[in-house]
């Protein structure tokens, strides 16, 4: 078999993807293998992405981003503040929501194995620490070029400026843009920090990578074959949390001896305030029980 990943050798979920790899060829003796073409050898997610619901790729990881068309259930973990913690987004996405945004994909082609870590995003910026949403008044914030990121930054009152993330560093520097918001790991390898050294721990979106695999594909392997790649794939899951997990522990204290400022914790309740808008354009009438049904998980010290 055949998998992509954008991202590049040494990133976790290429690292889950090996994993998966080694462990197919050990319980089959090599029957199954699978073949890893990482840093976007085969294009952009949202091209190999297609190319896996025609066929031509056997498995993807990708962002919820470019699944976001193709069924709207997976707009629901991008969504801001959707999330208490990380330890809430992995219950939930380990638990019963997450496998019925797994099986929406089923329709369309694919079929969902599992979910790896992208992080939580907060807003850095030049100019000021931000404690509140009316710190961002004014701030030319960089985003996604996505409706919903669009709409949630302006809903805390700052400009939204979709932006390709390899022009974020020059746009800081220029000063064509005052901040954009990230996870720590990405904060710190692109030298973002250096630009930008006001870092708000707001973690207003969780959004989890999916594990992804051709249904055509699927329904070539035996049953068995098929409960032994869904097994191994979650097997995968904390393999990736773990090197995750330990990425952003180094990213900090990076981070944290180049000098920034860091305010944390910080007051979500405001910025939670502001997304009302937000939900009310994005939450149709038939994400709404899945949203309420993720808000309402009771996660242990959450």
């Amino acid at each position: 078999m055949f998998a992509a990943d954008a991202q590049p050798a040494d990133y976790p979920t290429v690292k889950a993807l090996e994993f998966i790899a080694k462990r197919l060829e050990e319980e089959t003796a090599g029957r199954l293998a699978m073949r890893i073409y990482a840093g976007a050898q085969l294009g952009r997610e949202r091209d190999t992405l297609e190319i896996t619901v025609f066929g031509g790729l056997d498995v993807n990881r990708v962002n919820t981003a470019p699944l976001n068309p193709i069924a709207e259930e997976t707009l629901v973990p991008a969504l801001p503040f959707v999330f208490r913690s990380i330890d809430h987004m992995r219950a939930a996405v380990d638990g019963a929501p997450g496998q019925k945004i797994l099986d929406a994909l089923r329709p369309k082609g694919l079929v969902g194995l599992c979910y790896y870590d992208s992080g939580a995003r907060s807003f850095y910026n030049a100019k000021r620490p931000v404690l509140t949403p009316d710190d961002l008044g004014g701030m030319k914030i960089r985003v996604q070029n996505s409706d919903l990121y669009v709409s949630m930054v302006e809903a805390l009152g700052a400009n939204a400026t979709p932006m390709s993330f390899a022009e974020v560093y020059q746009g800081l520097i220029q000063g064509v843009i005052d901040g954009a918001e990230n996870n720590w790991p990405s904060y710190e390898t692109t030298r973002h920090f250096e630009a930008a050294p006001y870092y708000s721990r707001t973690e207003h979106i969780m959004a989890p990578e999916v594990l992804v695999m051709s249904l055509r594909r699927w329904e070539k392997l035996s049953e068995d074959d098929q409960e032994l790649f869904r097994r191994i794939a979650r097997e995968s899951v904390p393999v990736m949390r773990d090197i995750w997990d330990a990425r952003v522990e180094k990213s900090k204290e990076i981070v944290m001896a180049g000098g920034i400022e860091l305010v944390d914790p910080v007051d979500k309740a405001p910025f939670q305030e502001k997304m009302q808008p937000v939900y009310d354009r994005f939450v149709s009438s038939k994400l709404r029980p899945l949203v309420e049904e993720i808000q309402a998980m009771e996660v242990p010290g959450v």
